[in-house]
């Protein structure tokens, strides 16, 4: 199944079912902060949307409320994102890490773990 491309709103709400679990469409605008609350039909909205791209579901109905579950785990959103990101640059990397690297994101802590983990996919090919 294809990832769907989520927006900003999509991708908080989704972020709320990732970290709560199953929630109706109430407890799932009551997860955003006071400040910065979209309207209850905006989440409303926004929720239908996100079932008809198949990122979320109907997991249950409790009284007249239904119970939305996220389909799509955050790691494979995130890869998403990255990915199309990384599209933006013809799918170069130096660009981003340069960025990070002169931004002050990216330190030598994030680099050592990076290496680690790249030595660590360099062992299982070797494996296989």
């Amino acid at each position: 199944m294809a990832l769907p491309k989520l927006t900003k709103l999509e991708l908080q709400i989704m972020e709320a079912l990732w970290s709560r679990g199953a929630l109706s469409i109430r407890e799932i605008q009551e997860a955003f902060p006071e400040e910065d609350r979209p309207a209850y039909s905006t989440v409303q909205t926004t929720v239908y949307r996100l079932e008809g791209k198949k990122a979320l579901r109907r997991a249950k109905k409790i009284s007249n409320a239904h119970i939305f579950e996220s389909v799509v785990s955050r790691d494979a959103a995130r890869g998403k994102l990255i990915d199309d990101l990384l599209s933006l640059f013809g799918g170069r990397t130096q660009p981003v890490m340069a960025h990070l690297v002169e931004s002050g994101k990216l330190t030598l802590d994030d680099v050592q773990e990076t290496e680690e983990l790249l030595r660590k996919l360099a062992r299982k090919e070797k494996s296989q």
